[in-house]
């Protein structure tokens, strides 16, 4: 099962009741830090403009980058 929440005040809140026993062991992973963006956001003006590209660029990518033979 997988939870989301915030930190106030130092402490973890959920974002929704969670009834969990107990002494469950739970992992904690954040999403995002001060000052830094995912991957879609440092990329967000190029994502979209290629066009016209071949349909099999991506598996054959060194043959049209590079001139490598197609597999």
């Amino acid at each position: 099962m997988q939870y989301e929440g915030h930190v106030a005040g130092g402490v973890i809140v959920l974002d929704e009741q969670a009834e969990l026993p107990e002494g469950t062991r739970v992992r904690i992973v954040t999403l995002e830090s001060k000052g830094s963006q995912t991957i879609a956001e440092r990329f967000q003006d190029v994502i979209g403009k290629a066009s016209s590209l071949p349909d099999d660029m991506a598996a054959q990518h060194d043959h049209y980058i590079h001139g490598s033979p197609k597999r």
